[in-house]
């Protein structure tokens, strides 16, 4: 059985025929959904596709009604979501390793099994359909594979596949095959749960990471006030959990909320909200202060500072190195005729240019995004824990420059949307060890952030302040980390 979620290997797979010119992409036997999702897992693996951006699209092109959208969503995210236990139930059906597979036909397979065990699809329908997808793709002899394989499958129950292929397997190995992760991550959940004393929370942030997560909306300041975009949304919009400024979406669609439509309320995790809320709360904001949001694409947590920045007489320097983010970044702040200037520089050579220039400064780093496995599915499959160490040269040279960045006395906020260690505590670290920076008491900070006083915060002691680390099955956010440095005063010594 090969290892879930294994990527490709180089030689000949079985049922490599394309399909004919003269051929539909899909038939009455293909339904309208399944076929939308069969196109975003393609490219998703083909073109590196980020699903959350290429399934509207798709969705839209496709006219689907919001039920068959709705079809095609859980279709595209549950398959993207448990595709390293499908991998491992398709390998012990088949008797193949998965990378032998052709992999559209392993696309076909993947979404047969999600419905076959995940959705209670009726086997006749889901097997069908299956079946018709891979004649119109492949060869005459992938539909009988096809067909052999998802009977197969449908013969017995997810819990009892489970058990199969975790048979013999070591603790972690097995969380990983059950809950869909590779190994790595696994391993750096694990490491960052142990920091708070909490590895009895493993399981449960797997299984958090493969629940859909509820979409977050953010109350800009200076527009309408959460209560007041309840009550003119009661059927769309109920309170958020954690930030004072969340609300959450009850039902339907966002673009459905009038202030969202108009730019005045963006959707965001709460966790984002409350980190970027925690830099602020720090210590009161004086009229005039010079803010740096360093890596500011794709502009969420910009047009939060930016709207701050009116409500409380500061001015916000939103950067972007990559053009195209910069580009996002004009188009988030746009609604709000800000006092922002947006500049298109390396964050890294930013404390050359502008030298002790900031009060406080928003680092947002480049990181795994192992935080928002919920949120972008494939990413558990697209990162390689070989890509963790020149993400954190990155982020620790990033973090050198925000604190040369910042005036003497000012506050950087470190911000990843990842709890693995290398990426957190070792670079704030390393930051504190190399320039003598204070770390300030995040988790005091963030609790008087909040909109509640239980947010049952691990215990992250640096120095004489406190790290904060958020999770999706204690917060309901993302897993954003946070610090929050003070750059020495003039005559401070590191």
């Amino acid at each position: 059985m090969s290892p879930a979620g294994a990527g490709p290997r180089r030689g000949n797979r079985p049922f490599e025929g394309k399909r004919r010119p003269d051929q539909p992409a899909a038939g009455r036997s293909v339904t309208r959904s399944r076929q939308v999702a069969f196109e975003v897992l393609r490219a998703v693996d083909d073109d590196d596709a980020y699903a959350n951006l290429l399934l509207p699209h798709r969705i839209s092109a496709a006219r689907l009604s919001p039920s068959d959208a709705g079809l095609a969503t859980e279709l595209t995210y549950g398959t993207l979501r448990r595709r390293g236990t499908y991998d491992a139930i398709i390998a012990a059906a088949s008797g193949r390793d998965v990378r032998d597979i052709d992999p559209p036909i392993l696309d076909v397979l993947r979404l047969g099994a999600h419905q076959l065990l995940s959705m209670r699809t009726p086997s006749h329908a889901a097997v069908n359909e299956s079946v018709e997808q891979a004649a119109r793709i492949a060869s005459r002899g992938a539909s009988g594979f096809v067909n052999a394989i998802l009977r197969k499958i449908s013969r017995t129950e997810l819990d009892d596949w489970l058990d199969d292929v975790t048979e013999g397997l070591s603790e972690e190995r097995a969380l990983a095959v059950r809950h869909s992760h590779p190994d790595w991550i696994v391993r750096a959940l694990r490491d960052a749960l142990a920091a708070e004393d909490r590895t009895g929370e493993l399981e449960a942030t797997l299984t958090a990471n493969n629940e859909s997560p509820a979409v977050s909306v953010v109350s800009l300041p200076g527009f309408d006030t959460p209560a007041e975009l309840i009550e003119s949304n009661r059927e769309l919009l109920g309170p958020g959990r954690v930030s004072p400024r969340g609300l959450k979406l009850a039902s339907g669609d966002p673009s459905w909320v009038p202030q969202v439509k108009a730019g005045r309320a963006r959707v965001q995790d709460e966790g984002s909200q409350l980190v970027t809320l925690a830099l602020l709360e720090a210590e009161p904001v004086r009229q005039g202060e010079r803010w740096l949001d360093m890596c500011a694409g794709p502009g969420g947590k910009a047009a939060l500072l930016a709207a701050s920045a009116t409500e409380l007489h500061a001015r916000l320097t939103a950067n972007e190195l990559v053009p195209a983010r910069a580009g996002l970044v004009r188009t988030a702040l746009a609604p709000l005729a800000a006092p922002v200037t947006i500049t298109n520089e390396d964050g890294r050579a930013f404390a050359e240019t502008h030298p002790g220039e900031f009060d406080r400064v928003l680092l947002d780093a480049p990181c795994t995004g192992l935080g928002a496995l919920r949120r972008r599915p494939e990413a558990r499959w697209r990162k390689q824990s070989s890509d963790v160490g020149e993400l954190v040269k990155l982020q620790e040279e990033l973090l050198e420059a925000a604190l040369a960045t910042v005036k003497p006395g000012g506050i950087v906020a470190y911000v990843t949307c990842s709890p693995h260690q290398a990426e957190t505590t070792a670079v704030v670290r390393r930051a504190v060890r190399l320039s003598g920076a204070e770390v300030l008491d995040a988790a005091a900070i963030v609790t008087r952030a909040s909109s509640t006083t239980d947010l049952d915060l691990g215990s992250r002691p640096l120095g004489d302040g406190s790290l904060v680390q958020l999770w999706p099955q204690r917060h309901g956010t993302d897993a954003m980390f946070l610090a929050l440095l003070r750059r020495p005063t003039t005559g401070d010594s590191a």
